[in-house]
């Protein structure tokens, strides 16, 4: 016999509810991943939906094919309802717990808070420093703040960022039951990889993602592809500058013909466009489909990339002029909250949606669902 516990949350207990109108009726199953992975289930515990809840891309297909949705008296909203429970797992499985409040908080607030501090710290440190150093910096970025400083600053937020967000996505693994069926096999892997990098799922089953009327369109997934290829090139940029100045004695600035220059142009060109595009569609979205308690999280977000590839086409522009000190003090702050912020925001995303991808094409391989109960 199998026993499911009592439901953490108000928006696991509604999920439940709409997963078992949706494995009555079945229309959606070929829309995405959500509901092939439902039906390998008769009951839902908590790690069952926050998976399903994660899997979800909310396109809006579902919202628009069902006969059950609002205003129907069964008022069946997935997109809505798995958007709060994914949320609010981003909270539930965050590193430390005692950071877990951090997503209650305004998000926009405190990611612009962050930003504009450090790169207060930045200039005070230069002003303390030599004030001249300012305005006569021009493309040393080292005369600002030398390098060891600069890295062991910045490298220690990265690495926990990066601790953090593993220990997370430990805690998102364990409870959605991967372990049971061993998912994450070189096969999974690969194709969670290739539906993740070609959001195969952000497409309404196939003629795109809805957003402000019923008109489909693939807008979402482009701007989606710009924000995520951005940043993978400007961290590609950030690496081999690493790479350059450590094993080749290469420091900063490089040339434009140089790798650093040429991952971290187009990189930035995309963190500008693609985080404009997502803001543009979140603003027009329906307001049915969405969760707008955590706008100034995911609007936070979106600020703080588009300010980081910002910050840094202008450094790339002003770094032979006098305005170069100011402009590397704001892009290092903004780039130092974005760190800092990473575990605590919607940038977590991306890591249990890939999760859920992996134990998805593990499911979809073995036809057997993971499990999260216990025997009784």
């Amino acid at each position: 016999m199998q026993v499911i516990e009592q439901h953490a949350t108000d928006h696991l207990a509604e999920a439940e509810r709409l997963m078992t109108v949706c494995n009555s009726c079945r229309y959606c199953e070929g829309l995405c991943a959500v509901f092939p992975a439902m039906e390998l289930r008769r009951s839902f515990a908590d790690g069952d939906l926050n998976y399903l809840a994660n899997l979800c891309h909310s396109c809006g297909g579902c919202y628009q094919d069902c006969q059950f949705s609002p205003p129907h008296e069964f008022d069946v909203n997935v997109p809505a309802t798995l958007s709060r429970v994914r949320t609010d797992s981003y909270r539930q499985y965050a590193w430390p717990r005692a950071f877990q409040p951090m997503f209650d908080r305004n998000g926009l607030a405190i990611t612009l808070v962050a930003a504009l501090s450090v790169a207060s710290f930045i200039l005070g440190f230069a002003l303390w420093h030599d004030p001249g150093v300012l305005t006569s910096a021009t493309g040393n970025f080292y005369k600002l703040m030398p390098h060891n400083v600069m890295a062991g600053l910045f490298g220690s937020v990265a690495l926990y960022a990066a601790l953090a967000i593993t220990m997370g996505f430990v805690n998102f693994w364990k409870d959605i039951g991967a372990g049971s069926i061993s998912a994450g096999s070189g096969t999974s892997i690969w194709q969670a990889i290739k539906d993740a990098g070609s959001l195969r799922y952000l497409d309404g089953g196939g003629v795109g993602c809805y957003n402000e009327d019923e008109k489909p369109t693939d807008n979402r997934r482009f701007h989606h592809h710009l924000t995520f290829y951005g940043f993978v090139l400007c961290f590609a940029a950030t690496t081999t500058g690493t790479i350059y100045h450590y094993a080749l004695d290469w420091p900063a600035p490089y040339g434009l013909l140089s790798l650093p220059k040429l991952f971290g142009i187009p990189g930035g060109i995309g963190l500008v466009i693609g985080p404009i595009g997502l803001m543009k569609a979140k603003l027009a979205r329906d307001p049915g489909m969405v969760d707008r308690s955590k706008f100034g999280m995911e609007t936070a977000f979106l600020a703080m990339l588009f300010a980081t590839g910002l910050t840094g086409l202008l450094l790339m522009a002003l770094r032979e002029t006098p305005a170069m000190g100011l402009t590397l003090a704001l892009h290092l702050g903004v780039v130092f909250a974005l760190f800092l912020t990473m575990p605590y925001g919607k940038f977590v995303h991306g890591f249990y949606r890939f999760g859920a991808l992996v134990l998805y094409a593990t499911e979809r391989k073995l036809d057997k669902p993971a499990t999260v109960r216990k025997a009784a």
